[in-house]
């Protein structure tokens, strides 16, 4: 490492510089950083501190402060403690003057020091040194009691010394008797500092159980030590605890209060109380002592009355009615700050909460005495109008509770003997009643209306569910009340509707009151309607009509009568000058018709709606109001009430409703479309074909299907615990339920009550790191897309029977070239499959000729077509064939069949629909390389696919370590698990025959060759390339040489005659092994297939390892078409 150059002293210029660009970001931090380590900028930052002409001294210790963390590494902070430490005994200690090392200086330093021993010093092991020397540098500062020249800097020292007993508990406990002895000799104002120290050390002693004697002072104070159990973190007996001493020092304590500020009081008396819970205290001396705080002028002081009651309810027993007094007549005292009164009732409203419930009584007293103060005046601020019509309502909740549990569960309307709820409702409201002139977005228009809703909603809590409350909720006056006032605001202040429309979704919105709501609407149909005026002005009732058209508990007859009487008095008014009122009113009348189909029953409405459309239709003054009317009866007349429902919701889904299956189809259609002939389309698989480019090895007619053995009906049953407790949704991406999904979601990892072994062993480890780097490539189809598999198909049709169904019966000896083929055009190719494929996407085809018939189209006629020949004639061919490409997302490596549909267009503009023939997806159609990660270079990619091979082989293994371990999956959401399984298979084939089968069909995916023979000779062919080529006879992790007696080992043994001990040992004696391929396959979304082929002269044994069993039933019939056709 290069030595940093000398360290050179920064003008103050450069420092302020320095300042902003770590302040600013990282890249301008590094501008710095590159040329000076942490710890030179602490030294050229302390010793400019330290010169006496540096201006910039109080910035510096700020900058320090700031970036203290992030400036000094872990193996630098004992390092850079040092330095502070020294510079803070040297400015504290350098003699005072008012410029250069001023007392401000010395007490910003010994703050910011203390402050980042605090932050970057966590750790009492590591810093002892450091955490002992600054607090004994503070304890010489402390330790000049009633000095009077350095009485704040003493008081500094002592809130420095406060935060460290606070990170470090029990720092300061066995010097609890020097402290004790300084905070009686402090006479000056630094005295509430000794205090508050003192009272927070004998907390912590008391709360950590520490056995330390407080009127002992043999430790001495300086040179300090820290306790051995504040670096062991032990704690001692609880037994140990010196009552006696404690009971002297809270003695003290107590006597003290006096001297404190009303910030200090509260700090203090939250140390306190919990001492005295433990010294069992009587809590009466707390409570003659503060209460009479309660009367100050304080916020402070009067919440630490509320404290004390809060933890010792008991001693205030009986005055609980002067408490809340005392708060009401705080609330109403004018001349104080709004923050206090409004302090004053939220301390109220959880001071009635704490009073305890002995029959009511005392609650009820203590809501009776601030009935007559609640109500808000004229003058108060708007924010403590609210406040107090919350607490109008919060006392009507209390005294209906009570009156009601005294009347042995009935309600009771009345809140007190004389005040019932509605008076204090009406009375109250009085002090907002200008939300009815004021505008609808005013902010006394929503405490009126916040108002409205705390009296209805009442005790009525979201967790209750009594039916008998709901009914007696809306008996009551106050709900009756509330009603007749929506509707005389409705009628008389129409700019109030969008708010009382607000108000009313509120409620609809609430699962809990939306019977409310509805409850609101029936009351405006019933009462608001019959008074409406029909005029213009009706308009500004429509968004309130619009909830009762959305609502199906409302009748409908009410609205639908008004709006034809709103049309008529339109058509009677129209003039020349109301030509877009009336459009825009007639629209919005239809646009309620609309709203009233789609979410009643036609058979209600059709009357009184067709009534009002027909009216419309014929006799409305807008042409464009006029059509849609129509369109809208004849909707209504001929098409049933569900579909209609359907039509005009546009596609949206209407609860209770499945979503249309022909979304919006009415509005898309420009004209009329020809009809389908379903006699010509049964049998359009002969003559229309979609074949495989490549066809199969093996014709497989059957797929395994495993029953469904666990609780969920979409789990295969050989899955254990593998799927997610609340699998996500995926509309477009729908798991099929037979697809072995092996994927364990990261929140069930994390809950799953067993944690998987972890192997430590260094081969197992290199395994496990392999494959999590492998499996990290692999999509979770679940979250992401899924690894596709391509069908290449072709589609073709023939002309004379397309011809003989679809157009004129031409003879073929008539046809002239391409001009006579018929054509389909915008064929649309849509798949769908049993098996589990996920969603296939449909392919289209713009335009494609029909083949020529083989007997008619000569080789004269071909010159007339417009097509180029070739030499082998195969690309006139391929001119009648439209390529296909069949893309999956498979859940399982599984064969199965895609069924096709096809819906194309004829010349003649007929349209052709009808089934094809299914095309067969065969397990050699899932064979995949696997993925390779971005960073391994192309020269690494062979050595990559061995070490995949070896890992996976050893996972699959039954008796692999591996067998509990999960790795996550691409995505970060899915995690996987290895369950394998092994096989093998005897192959009677010739060597030769077998090493072209495999460099034909398997060489992408042979991943290395071994033995010197079949090297040779593989490498001599050339279809092989880029892999591992092995010339010894074995492998570390695979036993090449194994013969097929030595297989006994094997879950799996074959037994082809029943001498096989005979035939075997022939085997042996004529076979002789030249080498051994491994094959390495991919099976989607994320199985493997491994093969170990030990080639012999006269045989073949394949060795077979997959984490995906049930493939196993289609390998079989897969080697033999590939090795012995």
């Amino acid at each position: 490492m290069t030595e940093k150059p000398p360290l050179k002293y920064l003008s103050p210029q450069d420092w302020e510089l320095l300042i902003e660009d770590f302040q600013y970001d990282v890249v301008r931090r590094e501008k710095w950083t590159s040329h000076y380590s942490p710890l030179s900028i602490l030294d050229l930052a302390l010793s400019s501190i330290l010169r006496k002409d540096f201006p910039l001294k109080l910035s510096l210790i700020s900058f320090l402060e700031e970036f203290s963390d992030s400036l000094f590494r872990n193996f630098e902070v004992q390092l850079a403690l040092d330095r502070l430490i020294d510079a803070v005994r040297s400015v504290v200690q350098a003699s005072h003057d008012a410029v250069s090392f001023s007392s401000a200086l010395k007490e910003r330093m010994v703050v910011a020091v203390t402050s980042i021993l605090i932050c970057i010093g966590n750790d009492v092991e590591v810093c002892l040194g450091q955490l002992e020397s600054l607090v004994e540098l503070l304890l010489t500062i402390v330790n000049r009691p009633s000095h009077g020249a350095d009485r704040q800097m003493r008081a500094v020292a002592c809130e420095c010394l406060r935060e460290l007993e606070r990170a470090f508990p029990c720092l300061l406990a066995e010097i609890a008797g020097h402290i004790w002895g300084l905070c009686q000799s402090e006479r000056t104002h630094a005295s509430q500092s000794y205090i508050l120290l003192f009272t927070l050390v004998i907390h912590n002693i008391v709360t950590r159980k520490v056995n330390v004697s407080i009127l002992n002072t043999s430790v001495p104070l300086v040179p300090f030590n820290v306790p051995q159990f504040v670096v062991g973190g032990s704690s001692r007996e609880v037994s140990g605890l010196n009552f006696k001493e404690l009971r002297r020092v809270m003695a003290f304590l107590l006597e003290s209060p006096q001297i404190l500020t009303p910030s200090a009081m509260m700090e203090f008396m939250s140390l306190v109380m919990p001492v005295a819970l433990v010294l069992e205290l009587q809590a009466s001396m707390l409570k003659v002592q503060f209460s009479g705080l309660l009367y100050s002028y304080d916020p402070m002081l009067c919440h630490v009355v509320l404290m004390i009651y809060s933890r010792f309810v008991d001693a205030f027993d009986g005055q609980e009615a002067s408490i809340a007094r005392r708060l009401v007549l705080i609330s109403r005292e004018a001349q104080l700050p709004l923050v206090f009164r409004l302090l004053a009732l939220h301390w109220l409203l959880g001071f009635i909460g704490l009073v305890p419930d002995s029959g009511g009584r005392k609650k009820q007293s203590i809501v009776e005495i601030g009935l007559g103060f609640f109500y808000p005046s004229v003058f108060d601020p708007l924010a403590l109008k609210s406040l107090k019509l919350d607490l109008l309502a919060f006392c009507a909740i209390c005294l209906n509770t009570l009156s009601a549990d005294n009347m042995g569960g009935g309600s009771s309307e009345v809140a007190g003997p004389r005040v019932s709820v509605v008076k204090l409702f009406e009375d109250g409201l009085v002090s907002v009643s200008a939300f009815k002139w004021l505008p609808p977005w005013s902010t006394e228009t929503a405490v009126a209306f916040r108002t409205f809703h705390k009296f209805l909603i009442g005790a009525r809590s979201h967790s209750d569910t009594d039916s008998s409350t709901n009914r007696t909720l809306m008996e009551s006056t106050i709900f009756h009340t509330l009603e007749r006032l929506l509707v005389e605001m409705t009628l008389e202040f129409q700019r109030l509707v969008p708010v009382i429309v607000a108000f009313v979704d509120r409620l609809l919105l609430c699962h809990k009151h939306r019977w409310l709501g509805e409850r609101l609407l029936q009351t405006f149909d019933q009462h608001l309607l019959p008074k409406a005026t029909i005029d213009y002005r009706l308009a500004s009732y429509f968004p309130i009509f619009d909830r009762i058209a959305e609502n199906d508990t409302v009748p409908a007859c009410g609205l639908l009568e008004l709006l034809t009487k709103f049309i008529v008095s339109l058509v009677e008014k129209h003039g020349p000058d109301t030509g877009l009122k009336s459009w825009s009113l007639g629209s919005k009348v239809l646009g309620i018709c609309r709203t009233l189909m789609i979410h009643h029953h036609s058979s209600r409405l059709f009357l009184g709606l067709s009534r009002l459309l027909a009216f419309t239709c014929l006799y409305f003054p807008d042409l464009e109001v006029r059509d849609n009317a129509r369109i809208y009866l004849r909707m209504l007349i001929c098409i049933p009430g569900k579909k209609l429902r359907h039509i005009l919701n546009l596609g949206a889904q209407v609860p209770g409703i499945e979503p249309s299956p022909h979304t919006s189809s009415f509005f898309n259609v420009q004209s009329p479309r020809p009809s389908r002939d379903l006699k010509k389309s049964r049998n359009i698989s002969s003559y229309i074909h979609l074949e495989r480019v490549i066809p199969l090895l093996v014709k497989q007619s059957w797929s395994l299907s495993l029953p469904t053995l666990g609780i969920g009906g979409d789990k295969p049953g050989y899955l254990e615990n593998i799927m997610d407790s609340e699998p996500p949704v995926d509309m477009e991406r729908e798991v099929d339920g037979s697809s072995s999904i092996q994927i364990i979601s990261e929140t069930e990892k994390i809950d799953h009550p067993q944690e998987p072994l972890r192997v430590m062993d260094s081969k197992i480890s290199e395994i496990l790191g392999i494959l999590r780097r492998h499996f990290s490539c692999i999509p979770d189809f679940r979250h992401m897309p899924g690894l596709k598999i391509r069908i290449s198909c072709s589609l073709r049709f023939k002309s004379e029977p397309f011809n003989r169904v679809w157009g004129a019966d031409v003879p073929a000896a008539d046809l002239d070239g391409v001009d006579a083929l018929p054509a389909i055009y915008a064929t649309v190719l849509t798949f769908s499959s049993s098996a589990p494929y996920g969603s296939i996407p449909s392919f289209h085809i713009p335009f494609l000729l029909g083949e020529p018939p083989t007997n008619g189209y000569s080789s004269g006629q071909k010159g007339s077509l417009d097509i180029v020949p070739v030499e082998n004639g195969s690309e006139e061919e391929e001119s009648f064939r439209a390529p296909v490409m069949i893309e999956l997302e498979p859940r399982e490596p599984m064969p199965g069949l895609v069924d096709v549909s096809i819906e194309t267009n004829a010349e003649n503009g007929q349209i052709i629909s009808g089934q094809l023939q299914s095309i067969t997806v065969g397990i050699e159609d899932m064979f995949l390389k696997a993925i390779i990660p971005a960073d391994i270079a192309e020269d690494g990619v062979p050595g990559y696919y061995s070490e995949v091979f070896h890992a996976l082989w050893e996972a699959c293994c039954t008796s692999s370590n591996t067998g509990r371990e999960t790795f996550p999956l691409k995505g970060g959401k899915g995690v996987t698990a290895i369950n394998g399984t092994r096989s093998v298979k005897l192959l009677e084939v010739p060597a030769m025959s077998l090493i072209r089968a495999v460099e034909r069909h398997l060489a992408p995916f042979v991943v290395s060759v071994m033995g010197e023979p079949l090297v040779n000779i593989v490498k001599d062919g050339g279809a092989i390339r880029d892999i591992i080529w092995k010339d010894g006879a074995s492998d570390s992790a695979l036993d090449v040489t194994t013969s097929v007696t030595d297989y006994v080992e094997e879950p799996l043994q074959l037994k082809y005659i029943d001498e096989e001990d005979d035939r075997e040992s022939n085997v042996n004696i004529s076979n002789r092994n030249i080498g051994c391929f491994l094959v390495l396959i991919f099976l989607p979304p994320r199985f493997h297939l491994l093969f170990q082929m030990e080639v012999c002269e006269l045989s073949t044994l394949v060795r077979i390892r997959t984490d995906h069993w049930p493939c196993l039933a289609y390998i079989d019939d897969y080697l033999e078409a590939l090795f012995l056709s």
